[in-house]
């Protein structure tokens, strides 16, 4: 179908227009370019998952040119459509749609306004190739794409050296698990002789890969790609930092679509995964640990950008858990309402930021409820969301996974636990933060200014709406994953009663924890526990302690090597040179002329010179 083949494209066009052009556009112009880009992707996808959810196909698939040849196996620019992608291809350019929308107004009066959306369109081109790649070459280089993006985005204001110092770290964090994947992607080929995700899925040389233990490698080390860019452990420090960047990058990018990428893999490849339960239970375990850790960590936040930052990798915990036990259908559904809720919530938190003039303490925050009623209330709804009330899309898509833990082969008792010790964890940050921020007296200095941009109020709307009903998205996935881990005969009957009114408990302890101080001035922990649990308890310290400092340590000793001498030889000679013709630049006219002069004079008698041996 041409829709499908063109719509990777209108953000890369606009992408490439708003570099060109750059400053020499208005707000407006840019905002235009930028946000019809976006809108026109959605409007795309829309038709062609319409056309898709009425067809009988299965899978759609766009051939648009061969790119390159590994030995006999072709490698084309190809994109495929199926229910799978469906679901990510209505996030990402719903969701994006929205964001763009609300980050035109958000970056109003910026002097680099044209430069942000550039990359803002750069980044939805990258993910929609990640999303619709079919074979995964092409999604490698969507995942690089968005990989890229984030470093610029993160680190837009960069004269910030907070703002490039976060950009960096996610940019090499993000860089380990991608070489995980690299090689994975090397194995896989060298077993199974293709790369095109159709022919891995009915390929006949699978279960070889289980007969070698190659399927183990090849799918551990995909993890080690999915942990790095979902930021989950031990791959996981990079996330909060990123909060750096402007709030729209953390709704679209750091919530919504590019930390969902592993998420995306590890369904794609589900196939592959079904043939090594042990990696499942890897991912389980994986996914089980940072729901409770990030959990653990946002209790202690004061910045509110942070708290949700954490949320996120919690909430991202759970999709792991649900693939790795099986629960595929589910995960991607949690995939899918979370990146509403989730945008709402940080969107809102922009709202709120921009109204008390880029102040992002929650300490130096309060009684926002009564100065911005229609925000606060907008937020409450995310916040119903995340913590899975009944009536909110973040119920369903939670307790569908809840649901299927207990009974699974790949996971168990144990991993229900920690489900619905981590959704009481969630619970009490959350109203933590609600208290904190929307209730008793306001404790900051600035006056408090209401957002009246109608490009800030109406995605807000939007985003809640599908965070309320966004449940009710019927998602059939069964062509993609029809397994069977679970054995629902051993659960007991208490199961459901206990993941449903957990969020309530939450809400109750976070009550007469933190309500009663909510009219009071209140001041920050500094604690040693507070300050360890602040700074994601311990890990950057360790991974410091581990890595960074012995290779500074051994950068130092050998900061004279043959490479760097000659590396510098290379500087001296062109910085002398400079120095040498910059020396001839006088500007005195007299100068250039007597220079001319004497090169005529040094021309003629080498001519002559040359004239005179000759008739000799």
């Amino acid at each position: 179908m041409q829709v499908l083949a063109y719509l990777p494209f209108y953000p890369l066009l606009s992408f490439l227009l708003l570099i060109m052009l750059s400053k020499n556009l208005t707000w407006l112009q840019a905002s235009i370019i930028s946000v019809s880009s976006v809108g026109l992707s959605a409007l795309s996808a829309g038709y062609l998952i319409h056309n898709f959810m009425i067809s009988a196909d299965s899978v759609v698939a766009v051939h648009l040119w061969q790119w390159f040849k590994l030995g006999d196996a072709a490698v084309n620019f190809a994109l495929r459509l199926d229910s799978l992608s469906a679901v990510m291809l209505g996030v990402v350019t719903g969701v994006g749609f929205l964001i763009h929308v609300f980050a035109a107004a958000y970056m109003k009066g910026d002097e680099n306004f044209s430069r942000f959306m550039a990359y803002m369109n750069l980044f939805i081109s990258a993910m929609l190739l990640l999303v619709l790649a079919d074979n995964l070459v092409l999604l490698y280089l969507g995942w690089e794409g968005v990989g890229l993006c984030s470093f610029l985005l993160i680190g837009f204001w960069y004269q910030e050296p907070a703002n490039a110092k976060a950009a960096k770290k996610a940019f090499i964090v993000t860089r380990v698990g991608d070489t995980f994947f690299a090689i994975g992607l090397f194995l896989l080929f060298r077993e199974v002789g293709s790369l095109t995700i159709t022919d891995i899925m009915t390929s006949n040389e699978l279960g070889l890969l289980v007969d070698n233990n190659m399927a183990f490698w090849i799918c551990l080390l995909f993890v080690g790609g999915a942990v790095g860019k979902s930021a989950q452990l031990p791959l996981q420090t990079w996330l909060p930092d990123a909060m750096a960047g402007p709030t729209p990058v953390s709704a679209l990018i750091h919530a919504a679509t590019m930390v969902t990428a592993g998420v995306y893999l590890i369904a794609r490849m589900n196939n592959l995964f079904l043939l090594t339960p042990q990696v499942m239970t890897i991912v389980a375990i994986i996914g089980a640990l940072t729901l409770l850790l990030a959990g653990i960590a946002a209790l202690a936040q004061s910045d509110i950008k942070r708290v949700l930052a954490y949320s996120t990798m919690s909430q991202i915990g759970y999709m792991m858990l649900g693939l790795g036990a099986g629960a595929f259908s589910a995960g991607v559904m949690h995939l899918m309402t979370h990146a509403f809720f989730k945008a709402l919530l940080f969107l809102t938190a922009g709202a709120i930021i921009l109204a008390l003039h880029h102040q992002q303490n929650m300490f130096k925050m309060g009684g926002l409820l009564k100065k911005l009623p229609v925000i606060s209330s907008l937020f409450f709804i995310g916040v119903a969301a995340l913590i899975a009330l009944p009536g909110t899309s973040g119920f369903v898509s939670k307790e569908a996974i809840i649901a299927e833990l207990y009974s699974s082969k790949t996971a168990g008792p144990w991993f229900w636990w920690a489900a619905i010790v981590g959704a009481l964890i969630t619970s009490v940050y959350s109203f933590r933060m609600v208290f904190l921020t929307f209730f008793g007296q306001y404790r900051g200095c600035a006056e408090i200014t209401k957002p009246s941009h109608y490009l800030l109020i109406m995605p807000l709307f939007l985003l809640a709406v599908l965070a309320l009903a966004g449940g009710l998205i019927t998602l059939d996935l069964t062509a993609l994953f029809d397994v069977n881990v679970i054995d629902i005969s051993t659960e007991p009957s208490w199961l459901h009663s206990v993941a449903v009114a957990t969020p309530f408990i939450g809400i109750v302890i976070a009550y007469l924890i933190y309500f009663p101080h909510a009219g009071k001035t209140i001041r920050e922990s500094k604690s040693k526990l507070t300050l360890f649990i602040q700074n994601g308890l311990g890990f950057n310290g360790l991974y410091s302690l581990l890595l960074v400092k012995p290779f500074l340590f051994l950068s130092k000793c050998n900061k004279n090597d043959v490479v760097e001498l000659l590396i510098k030889a290379i500087s001296w000679n062109v910085v002398t040179w400079h120095e040498v013709l910059k020396a001839t630049q006088t500007a005195s006219l007299r100068w250039y002329l007597a220079m001319l002069a004497l090169g005529v004079i040094i021309l003629l008698a080498v001519l002559l010179g040359q004239t005179s041996g000759e008739l000799a």
